[in-house]
């Protein structure tokens, strides 16, 4: 009888945790007003940038045509005009880029990633990556100069997406080397089970795995090169014309691109031009921001396309092998 008052007694003395939530316990308290004021500092970062959008969209938005987009850049005492050629050079040079910068940052990021990640000489490649990514894009536009212009004697297309591929370069390289360390190292250690090469591990499983990642990477880099200015000033300079000589792609010759277009029409004392830099600001941060979208839902997309395709293309070629055996 003693020994079960004596449990009786133990278990009231023990004290019952209370699970509910309290409002006002210390660090609720502490956890709601430090959430508050992150929300507030959001709120607050984000007023410039929609202050900055509002602007774009009354002052661009107002002269958004078919005519802006087809027609040429006018000339000083003109009425009317677009900037057709400046979104066409603007593609051209980009792509210029793309070409040059993609692949180049695939490969260094397979040779990072899978072959010799540990290396002296990878080191020194991510130190030189993370490096330029801070660079400020005027020194690039000198870099094309004497690499391009001053050894082809014009201004060109191609030295403007020559010193636009060198600030995507690193872009490219650091976002897709990160999502191929993402691949589980079990997919790599079963395809090496299976008798596939280093080579047909990279080709086969981690590319296709990691393909979300280097999508993203590579859109991010295509928005950071479409709204630069200053490398275009160096080695594109500016043209009033089409790059379409003789129905022919003339890539030789000064290139308008919708940045240096927007920097040439805000300093101007004419009301067309100057509205027209507005539009143009617009159709450029309309363009960056779409990108910026697209790279986001790549990136946080699963990779059930990609494996559906592997499945498909695996099944295919089963059917092939067994319909050739018999």
């Amino acid at each position: 009888m003693s020994q079960m008052s004596a449990r009786v007694a133990t278990q009231e003395e023990i004290a019952v945790p209370r699970l509910e939530r309290s409002p006002m316990e210390r660090r609720s308290l502490i956890n709601t007003l430090l959430s508050l004021g992150a929300w507030i500092m959001a709120l607050v970062a984000c007023v410039p940038l929609f202050s900055v959008l509002i602007m774009l969209v009354i002052r661009g938005g107002k002269r958004i045509s078919w005519e802006v987009f087809t027609e040429l850049p006018p000339t000083a005492f003109e009425i009317g005009g677009g900037f057709g050629n400046a979104i066409l050079g603007t593609v051209v040079m980009v792509g210029i880029a793309g070409l040059l910068s993609v692949p180049l940052g695939i490969l260094a990021a397979v040779f990072l990633a899978e072959f010799s990640p540990d290396s002296k000489i990878s080191e020194v490649a991510r130190f030189c990556a993370k490096t330029l990514t801070g660079l400020p894009s005027i020194l690039a536009g000198v870099f094309a100069y004497a690499a391009v212009v001053l050894v082809t004697g014009k201004y060109s297309a191609p030295a403007g997406g020559v010193a636009l591929a060198l600030l995507m370069i690193p872009t490219v390289m650091l976002t897709a080397e990160e999502a191929m360390k993402m691949v589980p190292q079990v997919m790599k250690d079963a395809a090496h089970g299976l008798g596939c090469t280093p080579t047909q591990v990279v080709w086969k499983v981690v590319i296709p795995t990691a393909m979300p990642g280097i999508i993203t990477g590579v859109m991010l880099a295509v928005a950071r090169a479409a709204g630069e200015t200053a490398p275009l000033l160096f080695t594109a300079l500016f043209s009033d014309y089409w790059l379409f000589q003789g129905g022919k792609l003339a890539l030789m010759q000064p290139t308008a691109s919708l940045s240096v277009l927007i920097y040439n029409f805000a300093g101007m004392p004419y009301e067309n031009q100057i509205e027209l830099a507005w539009t143009a600001s617009l159709v450029l941060v309309f363009l960056v921001l779409v990108l910026n979208i697209i790279s986001r839902a790549v990136g946080q997309r699963n990779n059930y396309v990609v494996t559906m395709l592997v499945v498909v293309k695996k099944a295919i070629g089963f059917e092939k092998a067994k319909g050739a055996t018999k």
